[in-house]
């Protein structure tokens, strides 16, 4: 049974009730909202009341319309969920372990979901990480305490704090002069200095990520092939590897990093070859070339450090090798990751992609999938490899549907993929624990100050908000993953996943079925207990387009919609 309870907060923590306060018209943009202030007082009593468990919930999709995956997800009794699927899902557990999936309490999605209450869902979300919100500072930082509650082992440090900065030389000033425990993403010119300082450890990541230049082929000229085919050839993307990429980086022969089982398998991507593309360019009825639009979020990202420099290269060489003359277009992170995404912008536009979970379908599935607007029209070439690849266990048994599918994207150029990013973090010296997460998913209660008492952690840009469940900055996603948990969690420095707020999850011998026992006595930050209803609820508030609970921040819920598959979604 869930009973009500009071949840003590020690040390001038930030409480769900000064969010009340502090609520009011919800803003344009969540970065623009007002930073909740720390009250001194240390009691409060949630504005909801907790609902026991007597009617399981269930989430039900008995037409399982491609690409939907989730045919129903019941909760049994308090602590079992049975997850149904549409078809086979051999990275089920892989995605469990995913920050966009963590678990919210029913309760507070409930509340949550109202409009009056927008500025907390997006910048004070409850999970049951062993990390909660204190104070976030708009422009300045973000400050997380330990849950004095956490059912787990407690953080190394009480307090964590997130700040930020572009410049990745300004990143390493800081941690030179110990005002930040560890830094994010290092620039090439970086490497050597952190290296050669005995107070400092760098630690590489391997470079499961690709950089890419996107088209939208609703557009004029992107809706000809042989414009995109012209763009493929016409950039040189070793020059742009050699020239701005850190050691440990490689120019794409496909979309897919080559360590992921079946990435890189059909046919590598064009050479460069400036005379065909003009000539491909001539054909499509543009020998004296174009003019267009360059954009890009000015952040630094795994995939890319220096995004400036690197778009102001691709100007030249659009310009030198096809004659297609440029404007570029700086945006705002979350506008343009809004833009892009959804298939609004009329350019060529930089992106990439970091692995979310060490599997093929993450990079291919997500951007190439029947439901994503990003390229514009979806090719059947490409997705229907994936639908029926997506459901086989053994690699090898895949491995030609993946060639088909790469060798449709060589084909149908929705995008150009350009570099696998080598990148780091650094460290001083004395931190416990240090961590370089391939799938970038630092879990920072496993690391340490030495101290005890505050670890400072600089990354690359604020984050967008904290409610990663209609995230995809993966800004954000690395706050969320201090707060907030999932079925399972990434293990320290790796790609595999352990259990968390799942003891197990047991698969079906067709994988169609997944059991999922959950662990006992685990509490959210508002002092309310985890059951399986609170599972059921949030899958609904992600996956079903027609429930008052799903509401986002953006509303694109990209990582539900992608991964899983959104129900219900109304016509156009």
């Amino acid at each position: 049974m869930k009973r009500h309870k009071l949840f003590a907060v020690l040390g001038g923590l930030v409480v769900l009730s000064m969010v009340l306060a502090a609520c009011g018209t919800p803003t344009a943009a969540p970065t623009e909202v007002e930073a909740t202030q720390a009250p001194t007082v240390a009691v409060m009593e949630m504005p909801y009341e907790v609902q026991p468990f007597t009617e399981p919930m269930v989430l039900t999709n008995p037409e399982c319309v491609a690409p939907q995956l989730i045919s129903s997800v019941e909760a049994v009794d308090e602590l079992t969920v049975v997850f149904n699927l549409c078809q086979a899902d051999p990275a089920f557990v892989s995605k469990m372990g995913f920050s966009p999936f963590g678990i919210y309490p029913q309760e507070w999605l409930e509340w949550a979901s109202q409009p009056e209450n927008q500025e907390a869902r997006l910048r004070h979300p409850i999970g049951t990480g062993p990390y909660m919100v204190d104070q976030w500072t708009s422009g300045e930082s973000l400050t997380f305490a330990a849950n004095p509650n956490y059912w787990g082992d407690a953080p190394q440090d009480s307090t964590l704090v997130f700040r930020w900065s572009a410049e990745s030389a300004a990143r390493v000033l800081e941690l030179q002069a110990g005002t930040v425990n560890g830094i994010d993403n290092p620039g090439p010119d970086d490497f050597a200095v952190i290296k050669a300082d005995p107070n400092l450890a760098l630690l590489g990541r391997p470079a499961l990520n690709t950089m890419y230049l996107g088209m939208t082929d609703t557009f004029e000229p992107w809706d000809d092939v042989n414009v995109r085919k012209a763009i493929a050839m016409g950039i040189d993307r070793q020059r742009i590897v050699d020239t701005f990429y850190p050691e440990g980086s490689i120019v794409t022969s496909h979309f897919t990093p080559c360590a992921i089982p079946n990435g890189c398998v059909g046919e590598e991507w064009y050479a460069f070859d400036a005379a065909a593309a003009k000539a491909l360019l001539a054909e499509a009825g543009f020998p004296d070339g174009f003019s267009t639009k360059l954009y890009y979020r000015d952040v630094v990202r795994p995939y890319i450090s220096e995004v400036g420099r690197v778009m102001e290269d691709v100007q030249a060489q659009l310009k030198e090798n096809l004659n297609i003359d440029t404007e570029i277009v700086v945006m705002e992170s979350g506008a343009f990751i809004e833009a892009s995404t959804g298939g609004q912008l009329d350019g060529i536009y930089l992106l990439g992609w970091g692995a979310d979970y060490p599997h093929i379908t993450n990079f291919l599935d997500f951007h190439f999938g029947s439901a994503n607007p990003q390229f514009g029209v979806a090719h059947p070439e490409i997705y229907e490899a994936l639908q029926q690849a997506s459901s086989i266990g053994d690699p090898a048994e895949a491995e030609p549907l993946y060639v088909e599918a790469n060798n449709a994207i060589k084909a149908l150029v929705p995008m150009v993929p350009v570099a696998h990013g080598g990148n780091a973090t650094a460290y001083l010296a004395d931190v416990t624990n240090p961590q370089a997460s391939p799938v970038t998913e630092e879990r920072f209660a496993l690391s340490g100050s030495g101290t005890g008492d505050t670890f400072v952690w600089m990354q690359n840009a604020e984050p967008i908000s904290l409610f990663c469940a209609d995230e995809s900055d993966g800004e954000s996603l690395r706050g969320c993953t201090q707060i907030m948990e999932g079925m399972f969690a990434y293990v320290l420095n790796g790609t595999d996943v352990e259990p968390a707020l799942a003891e197990s999850c047991d698969p079906s011998a067709d994988l169609m079925t997944w059991t999922c026992h959950l662990r006992q006595g685990v509490t959210f930050h508002d002092g309310t207990p985890f059951d399986a209803n609170d599972v059921v609820a949030t899958f609904t508030m992600g996956l079903d387009a027609s429930s008052p609970l799903h509401q986002g921040n953006t509303n694109q819920w990209e990582y539900y919609g992608y991964l899983w598959g959104l129900l219900n979604v109304p016509p156009g």
